[in-house]
């Protein structure tokens, strides 16, 4: 299967009540070679009537935060964890969820990101669940934003879905700052061809993980990379996080 044949199934499905209310089943959109996917929840009234991914005031939200961060949308793949419009804005329900999560699996296969974005918490959760990572509770969600995990070979970044800044206009300054990421995560850290980091990799001695969550993910955050940018002197047995590990020497 090819993502057109995988199109032309989610534009025809008829596998749960919501195709008994939708004007069109959306369709995941953008740059087929994308290093980066975003998974929202669920198209919205405008989508549903164009058939177009983020063209609401979600999607203005977005072409801000992308704009402010230097990201170019059509760098990106973007689709829905539910391809049709949950009426009056509802919350999708679990056999919803279940029966249309299908098609956004074979989506991530096709397209094979390096990094997953999910926004919000039903595509957060949904993605977590796949990949084998703890779900946090109501109460501590919203830490996980902005953060980078790695589990499976797959880089996963929870943010806030766009329409949180229509609700809550106050979360705006921490969306852009987490937005930022985006830019971070479409570069490897300039220091990553001449770091001990990539030698002791290379070498056998240290684990992938640190490559993929800083040297090739979010290398702003990096304490390496902090310190080489200010000039300040730090040990080849230094990880990424600033603790030291001696094990690296010889």
């Amino acid at each position: 299967m090819n993502i057109e044949d995988l199109n032309k199934q989610i534009r025809q499905c008829h596998k749960c009540r919501l195709s008994e209310t939708r004007k069109n089943a959306i369709c995941g959109e953008g740059n087929l070679n994308a290093k980066i996917m975003l998974i929202a929840q669920a198209p919205g009234e405008n989508e549903d009537r164009e058939g177009k991914m983020f063209i609401g005031p979600s999607g203005k939200v977005l072409d801000e935060l992308l704009k402010l961060s230097g990201i170019d949308r059509n760098d990106l793949y973007m689709t829905n964890l539910v391809k049709c419009m949950l009426p009056k804005y509802r919350k999708p329900k679990q056999d919803e969820i279940d029966v249309c999560s299908s098609y956004l699996d074979k989506e991530i296969e096709l397209i094979n990101p390096e990094v997953l974005v999910p926004l919000g918490r039903y595509a957060t959760d949904y993605i977590f669940g796949k990949y084998s990572l703890p779900i946090p509770s109501k109460q501590e969600f919203h830490l996980i934003y902005g953060k980078l995990f790695w589990a499976n070979n797959v880089k996963i970044m929870p943010l806030q879905h766009p329409a949180a800044a229509l609700y809550n206009p106050g979360i705006k300054d921490e969306m852009v700052k987490n937005y930022h990421k985006l830019k971070i995560l479409s570069n490897n850290c300039k220091w990553f061809p001449t770091c001990p980091m990539r030698r002791f990799y290379e070498r056998g001695k240290l684990d992938r993980r640190w490559i993929e969550l800083y040297c090739k993910g979010d290398w702003e955050s990096c304490i390496r990379y902090q310190m080489e940018e200010r000039g300040e002197f730090h040990p080849d047995w230094m990880l990424p996080d600033g603790s030291l590990d001696k094990r690296l020497i010889g």
